[in-house]
């Protein structure tokens, strides 16, 4: 499945060819190589076999200074050099890159091969060709096309590299998708310390992931020699899924979004309190949209899910990006529905206006524009202050039941089999405010706060905008202050109740009301933001 043709023009350049960057030199005529396997059905030949000696002339004796820093390899004098990549130079002038295993990792010569010449036979125009191995004495090497353009890590790290555009970063998610794609497709769906560093980008710069994250580095095939940000929780438990896989590529889209290596509990948390603004890498600030940034972050969200069932496969996180892709490109040029710009609060995010879905008709009051306090830098908070409810919406489906996280051990008070099916109950009215079914959510989520007696803030958010979108402001402000109730009895912050009250407050006319409630609401979001800063 193709993905996502970016909208901003990519480099060319007109010497290279994006999918085959070097080519396997001849065969050494003073050693037999070993006999070819039969090609793909592709068509694709089975790659050389290198003597030791061809590659240690090449890397110069596997030279420390020759030493490229991949999935976070140590570059100090003295540092184990296994399982390190080498830049090296060929008798022909090729560049190569030669990743070193371990002996240990491999201890069977003939499996090895069998592994390097099935690995050489994938060819992908994201993924970065394998081609040739060395397996003479202990020695286990890969050789692959080298790419001269860094890693992503240097491109958003290293503060010397010029910001890496937005649109260049989706590119680079959409690539990285196919190219995991690809590999799931032929038999290949494990890829072992997917980070940064092994997303390379080629002459024509190009992203391509790094044929060598396709090899285990140990021998109970469990890599893991990076940071633990990006490691998956099953991990642990000496498991290495494609599940695993989607918990890493969520860490990858995180440092995409941010520009920076974050631990994805204290990201989830921001995302959790709809605090993009902090949220999200500075330098990019205007280049993007509400919508690209919201369906990009629940994504990432989805895929670092604690329970690998519940991350997406790769097919569903390539549908995603295309269809963020799609929607990027008929919005044209994107809107900055960041805060903190003097007067911006009189602007309707555009990009989440686009959503032709009736929830309801847009009564006279949603056009009064609220004052957003001057130091608030949140989504809700916009959205609150143009009365938009659509955007109120889709913050809310995108926050789940975060709310709920302080109150989890006051919620219920029944047998466990009535526990379930009122469980059942909530988990359609979930459907159905998903979905924008709002008459469906109010009676399941009546028929859940009525019958399980718990103690839910964000069951009563969630029916508080549903009587919104259906023009009934005393409900909604019920819902609303009894979710601030609930939140203030276990002696917990949350500001989207409050911010609730003030979106009810303003269809009723209570207009001074509705300004105070909404200073409040940014006042929590922004004393939240400094905790969690600190």
């Amino acid at each position: 499945m193709g993905c996502c043709v970016s909208s901003s023009p990519q480099p060319e350049n007109p010497n290279s060819n994006n999918d085959d960057h070097h080519h396997a030199p001849e065969a050494n005529a003073n050693r037999p190589h070993h006999p070819p396997s039969q090609p793909s059905a592709g068509g694709t030949a089975p790659i050389p076999h290198y003597t030791l000696a061809e590659i240690m002339e090449a890397t110069n004796g596997f030279s420390f200074e020759n030493i490229i820093s991949e999935g976070g390899a140590s570059r100090e004098p003295g540092a184990n050099v296994l399982n390190s990549v080498y830049r090296g130079c060929l008798h022909s002038g090729e560049q190569i890159a030669v990743k070193r295993f371990s002996r240990d990792a491999w201890p069977d010569e003939e499996q090895f091969r069998e592994e390097a010449i099935a690995l050489g036979r994938l060819r992908h125009r994201r993924l970065v060709n394998l081609i040739g191995y060395c397996c003479d004495e202990d020695e286990r090497l890969l050789v692959a096309e080298f790419m001269p353009n860094d890693t992503l890590a240097t491109h958003l790290f290293n503060p010397k590299t010029e910001t890496m555009e937005w649109s260049r970063r989706l590119r680079v998610a959409c690539y990285v998708a196919e190219a995991l794609e690809y590999c799931s497709d032929e038999g290949r769906a494990v890829y072992h310390n997917l980070t940064p560093y092994k997303v390379l980008f080629d002459e024509a710069s190009n992203p391509c992931l790094s044929c060598f994250g396709l090899v285990k580095n140990i021998r109970d095939g469990i890599s893991c020699n990076t940071g633990i940000a990006y490691i998956p929780p099953e991990y642990v438990e000496g498991m290495i899924t494609s599940e695993s896989v989607i918990f890493s590529f969520g860490n990858v889209l995180l440092v995409l979004l941010t520009g920076k290596q974050i631990p994805s509990d204290l990201a989830l948390d921001k995302i959790g309190r709809n605090n993009m603004h902090t949220f999200m890498d500075s330098r990019v600030k205007g280049q993007y949209s509400i919508n690209e940034v919201v369906a990009l972050v629940k994504l990432a969200s989805q895929c670092l899910q604690y329970r690998a069932k519940g991350r997406p496969t790769i097919k569903q996180v390539i549908a995603i990006l295309e269809q963020v892709q799609s929607n990027a490109k008929d919005a044209g040029a994107p809107t900055n529905a960041m805060l903190g710009t003097q007067g911006q609060h009189k602007t309707t995010s555009k990009a989440l206006m686009k959503d032709k879905t009736p929830l309801m008709s847009r009564s006279s009051k949603q056009d009064k524009t609220l004052q957003i306090p001057q130091l608030t830098s949140f989504h809700m908070a916009e959205a609150v202050a143009t009365m938009d409810l659509p955007a109120i919406h889709q913050i809310l489906v995108f926050e789940g039941y975060k709310g709920d996280a302080t109150s989890r051990e006051l919620t219920f008070r029944d047998s466990t089999q009535h526990m379930e099916e009122m469980l059942q109950t909530r988990w359609k009215g979930d459907l159905a405010f998903n979905s924008k079914d709002l008459k469906t959510a109010i009676e399941c989520y009546s028929q859940f706060l009525d019958g399980a007696k718990v103690i839910s803030p964000t069951v009563y958010v969630r029916r508080s905008l549903c009587y919104l979108m259906f023009d009934q402001p005393h409900n909604a402000l019920r819902d609303a202050v009894q979710a601030q109730r609930i939140q203030q009895h276990i002696k917990a912050d949350w500001p989207t109740a409050c911010y609730m009250q003030a979106v009810a407050l303003c269809q009723l006319n209570r207009d001074n009301d509705s300004a105070n409630k909404l200073k409040e609401a940014a006042a929590i979001d922004e004393a939240l933001d400094a905790l969690l800063k600190s």
